[in-house]
Order: structure tokens, then C-alpha cells, then sequence
């Protein structure tokens, strides 16, 4: 099937296998590679992407689903802000100042998830940081230096 995506602002179009899923496409296709796999389930938040500007796991979404939509990976994410701190955005800048990563593994997903709260709720407290990343695993940083990076994301951009 042929699809035509929106990716990071570059338009594509590219034949695909109907099964093929979002992730696999933007990373074997598009040679992406922050859009990690970490399960297949939608247990872990890894591979969280923008779609339309709405964040969804990607390794549950079919690349014929994204057809004629817009999706933004983490690599995209810096050209998307209107903000730039060493040609990061904030959210990326955010997770750098506070340690909000360890492996990096999960932290794409974990800053795209953020990206898309913080664009619903710019004002969150904790508990709406800690409600909104429920579904991305960290299994090295316990989770409150990710919390901290979340809330002084959602500062720099007010």
C-alpha cells in the first residue's frame, strides 16, 4: 500500500506492507531511531510518537493508519519549537538540566508524551505529570527526576 506521511514537516509518501506498524516504519523507512520498540503491547511508552499532534504508541498504530496525518518523533521535535535552548526544545532541555534520563531508552518516548501533556495542561502539578506518564516505563531513574524535567518544561514554556 502506498501511504503518504508527514514526518517532522517533510512530506513522504512510500509503499509499505498493510501490517507494517508506525514504529517500524519510522524507523527502518524513515531511518529514525529514537522511536524505541520496547514491547510491541503498549506496556512500556517507548516508542511515543505525536500523531496529529495527539500522543500515541506507535508500536500500536499501523503505518496505513498515519496515512495523510502528520507524526513528530523526538528527532523532529527541536525544529517544531518556538523556544531553543542549544537547538533542543524545552522539553528536551528540561530532561537534560534536571538528569531526567539514565540509559535513554525510554526518554523519546517519555519526552514526547511530555510534549503532548504540556500542550493540553501547560500548568501541570506532580500528580498530573505522574497521571499523564503512567503508561512510559523508566526502569532506571525511579521516576522523580523525570517529574522535576516535566515541570520545569512546563515553566520554560510559559
Amino acid at each position: 500500500m502506498q501511504v503518504s506521511i508527514t514526518v517532522n514537516g517533510t512530506a513522504r509518501t512510500d509503499d509499505v506492507p498493510p501490517r507494517l506498524l508506525l514504529a517500524h516504519y519510522l524507523r527502518d523507512t524513515c531511518g529514525l531511531p529514537a522511536t524505541n520498540i520496547g514491547c510491541d503491547t503498549t506496556s512500556c511508552g517507548a516508542c511515543t510518537v505525536l500523531l496529529d499532534g495527539e500522543s500515541v504508541k506507535s508500536c500500536t498504530v499501523l503505518a496505513v493508519q498515519a496515512d495523510g496525518r502528520a507524526v513528530t518523533t523526538l528527532e523532529g521535535l527541536a525544529g517544531t519549537a518556538d523556544q531553543l535552548e542549544d537547538g533542543m526544545h524545552p522539553v528536551q532541555a528540561a530532561f537534560r538540566a534536571e538528569h531526567g534520563l539514565q540509559c535513554g531508552f525510554c526518554t523519546p518516548g517519555m519526552v514526547m508524551a511530555t510534549t503532548a501533556l504540556l500542550a493540553e495542561n501547560p500548568n501541570p502539578d506532580e500528580q498530573a505529570v505522574r497521571t499523564a506518564l503512567e503508561g512510559n516505563i523508566c526502569r532506571c531513574t525511579g521516576y522523580h527526576n523525570i517529574v522535576r524535567s516535566v515541570l520545569r518544561a512546563a515553566e520554560a514554556l510559559r
